[in-house]
């Protein structure tokens, strides 16, 4: 893994969303539902950071859980070598959440994601 090449494909997608560069270091932790890899879209949601959590939560399909084990810690490395066809869209900031589908990308701001 080339994180200075996920680096520069994050802030390239920052700029063109217009959007504040926040790094998700390799040691940072995100939460992602690893059971769900395999469907479509891949989703994801961006809270505050806090030291050594980069605020993002990830999962795949149409369904989101509110069980408490839905999501797995786990370092972002893994994710970018797990998933790389979404590790250029952790750079966004807070508050940013994604929709990926194949070709098609969604991402917008939600101010409601920094209320937590």
């Amino acid at each position: 893994m080339d994180y200075t090449e996920i680096e520069k494909a994050q802030r390239s997608l920052c700029s063109r969303s217009t959007a504040e560069f926040v790094s998700t270091a390799p040691n940072d932790k995100i939460g992602f539902a690893r059971s769900t890899v395999g469907r479509q879209p891949i989703n994801g949601l961006r809270h505050p950071t806090t030291p050594g959590t980069s605020g993002w939560y990830i999962w795949c399909g149409e369904s989101f859980s509110e069980s408490p084990d839905f999501f797995d810690p786990q370092h972002a490395r893994h994710f970018y070598e797990d998933m790389p066809v979404a590790s250029h869209l952790l750079g966004l900031a807070p508050g940013y959440r994604f929709l990926l589908a194949g070709a098609y990308l969604d991402v917008w701001y939600d101010q409601k994601l920094l209320d937590v």
